[in-house]
């Protein structure tokens, strides 16, 4: 095969995992006419139809996507290999992209990288906002933080972070005049701050164990965040009840704020990983970020 057949490959590989010709022109540096007439002439040679086009998208058809699947890891591989080499040769550097709740980002990514950027200016990092337990090797993410709990299959991972657990928390005046609730389904009765999850347009189910038996609630309210920050502020202005982080809830618990109930019903879990595909060790750069996040008791 041709140096010009492994080009138009990558740049195959590049439009089906974007399906869209505007953001892979943009990740090739090519424009995209050119990049449009390079996967016609590969359809050609091959024989086959690769790519399924709209006015409003692209996407791989059926052979595509078995070509992809294909094509993508051994790509990948080669990248870090090439990566790793250039590590070995010079100094750390390279862009690594970590997908993590805000609370993860604010309580534990950005106060330990943070350090490490400044230490290592040829080192950039994208953390990426997200409560959808994403597939990081879809999405060509790097590394995903995830309670110990919820890790992926078939990957590595480190402990980032101590065992937590997420209290039920309401304010004063929220509480004035209403019964405390002292279990799960007691929750039905009260306004509840719910966090929308992006799977499926679905919200965050609360989770419960006490004395072995686990609990799940559905609960409802007034009020719906995307954010778990926004609860802990909505339940401090006595909109209702939040299921949040213990660490965001403490100074505020502490200040007489908000008041913590159904505490025997919200043991600790097992605290946050990172998790990242195998492949992905071999970096000089991406091997300093995981040792800077490794939670040591």
């Amino acid at each position: 095969m041709t140096r010009d057949n492994l080009n138009d490959l990558v740049a195959f590989v590049t439009v089906a995992r974007e399906q869209s010709f505007t953001r892979a022109a943009a990740q090739l540096g090519v424009s995209q006419s050119a990049l449009s007439h390079t996967m016609r002439s590969l359809e050609t040679k091959m024989g086959v139809r690769l790519l399924t086009r709209t006015t409003r998208s692209v996407s791989p058809t059926e052979i595509g996507e078995q070509l992809l699947a294909s094509l993508a890891p051994k790509f990948d591989d080669i990248y870090s290999e090439l990566a790793a080499l250039h590590d070995k040769k010079e100094h750390p550097a390279g862009t690594i992209r970590i997908s993590a709740t805000d609370f993860a980002i604010e309580t534990i990514l950005w106060p330990k990288l943070s350090p490490l950027m400044r230490t290592y200016p040829d080192i950039n990092i994208e953390f990426i906002n997200d409560y959808g337990l994403t597939d990081i090797v879809e999405k060509r993410y790097d590394a995903g933080v995830r309670l110990g709990g919820q890790l992926a299959s078939g990957m590595i991972s480190a402990k980032i972070g101590p065992d937590m657990r997420f209290l039920v928390v309401g304010s004063p005046d929220y509480f004035s005049g209403k019964t405390l609730p002292t279990s799960p389904q007691d929750l039905l009765k009260h306004q509840c701050i719910n966090l929308r999850l992006p799977v499926h347009g679905g919200f965050y189910v609360w989770e419960f164990e006490n004395d072995g038996r686990e609990v799940t609630a559905r609960v409802e309210g007034q009020i719906v965040f995307h954010s778990i920050f926004q609860i802990v502020k909505a339940a401090v202005a006595g909109f209702g009840l939040g299921h949040v982080p213990e660490e965001l809830a403490t100074p505020y618990l502490k200040s007489g704020e908000l008041i913590s109930v159904m505490e025997d019903w919200t043991p600790y879990w097992e605290g946050l990983h990172i998790y990242y595909p195998n492949r992905r060790g071999s970096s000089k750069a991406f091997s300093l970020v995981i040792e800077a996040l490794r939670y040591r008791d």
